[in-house]
């Protein structure tokens, strides 16, 4: 006899119910056979891999990131704040450096007013410099020529508020009127018979358009004041106003700040910072030659040795200053009072 329909429905319900149960214990239970064993295995190698492999392109990115960032600009000892270098633990006001700086560039000296150069002066053994166009940027702006220049003695760091401010006080310079208040920054705003008067009272002169070429040339000709490559924003104070290097800039940097642009000979700011004066090639010349580029130029090419612009000797600019130059025999110690 037949079973009743409901016996047969309850029969494969429970049958299919048993079903269910041996797939889902297989589901849930450990691998046992040996394909299913390299299987998990095989998954376990992917996993690890594909997270070997994420952290590695971390790893990777980060180290193009840091290799392609550009060294800062500011030398060590010193700080980058808006478009100036100050010394560490100084903040800005204004254009200035202000408060007493824990650390400074290598060469400057701590003060509770900033970081300030020494008045140092250098000797320069003499020689023949070459003066003619050796890149294609120098053409039709130096005329090719050779001049004998005698052994010299110079400031190793152009003239500071702090230098000038005790020719004033000594009541052998003019007030400009154009301090900033931060006694180791270049000063600028000062006329051509102004900066000569100053290094007289310092027992020197301005020095001649030939001594700073020379000064930053060398014997060898060299394209740069360091040398023939590597015209970047940490060898010198440039491009401060509409980049490259920063922007906004409206005076001078700390003089000395930029220690990887120095000579050989150990003078400092040769390009960059600000231009500097020399002395009038005749008595009834109508401009005057500053050389070294500064801080307001843009381009590359004002900071090479060659670079010169002329002025009215009466002109009064922020980013043009000087230095002095001296008999050798003064260059003697290793500090000047003046």
């Amino acid at each position: 006899m037949p079973w009743p329909v409901s016996s047969r429905v309850s029969t494969r319900s429970a049958a299919f119910k048993r079903n269910e149960g041996v797939k889902l214990e297989l589901l849930g239970r450990e691998p046992t056979t040996r394909v299913e064993q390299a299987d998990a295995r095989r998954k376990k190698f992917i996993a690890v891999g594909f997270v070997l492999g994420v952290v590695a392109f971390a790893l990777v990115v980060v180290a193009a990131l840091e290799r392609s960032a550009p060294p800062s600009r500011c030398a060590a000892g010193m700080v980058l704040l808006g478009p100036r270098c100050c010394g560490e633990g100084q903040h800005l006001e204004g254009d200035r450096c202000v408060g007493e700086p824990s650390q400074c560039a290598v060469g400057l000296t701590v003060t509770k007013l900033g970081c300030v150069a020494p008045a140092r002066i250098v000797p320069i053994t003499g020689g023949v410099l070459r003066i003619g166009p050796g890149d294609w940027e120098a053409q039709g702006q130096v005329t090719p020529r050779t001049v004998d220049v005698p052994s010299f003695a110079i400031d190793a760091y152009e003239v500071n508020e702090d230098r000038y401010l005790e020719c004033v006080v000594a009541s052998a310079c003019v007030d400009t009127k154009s301090f900033s208040g931060e006694p180791g920054r270049a000063l600028g705003w000062i006329t051509q018979a102004e900066a000569a008067r100053f290094c007289a009272w310092a027992g020197g002169s301005l020095p001649s358009a030939e001594q700073l070429a020379f000064a930053a040339a060398g014997p060898q000709g060299r394209r740069y004041a360091w040398g023939d490559t590597g015209a970047v924003c940490r060898r010198a104070a440039w491009g401060l106003v509409r980049g490259p290097c920063a922007m906004g800039a409206t005076g001078s940097e700390i003089t000395g700040s930029h220690p990887d642009g120095v000579s050989p000979d150990g003078v400092h700011d040769l390009a960059g910072n600000v231009a500097e004066w020399t002395a009038p090639s005749s008595a009834d010349a109508a401009l005057v030659d500053v050389r070294g580029g500064s801080f307001t130029d843009g381009a590359a090419s004002a900071l090479r040795s060659w670079h010169r612009r002329q002025l009215a000797a009466k002109s009064r600019l922020a980013d043009v200053g000087f230095r002095c130059v001296y008999p050798l025999a003064s260059a003697g110690g290793p500090e000047r009072s003046r």
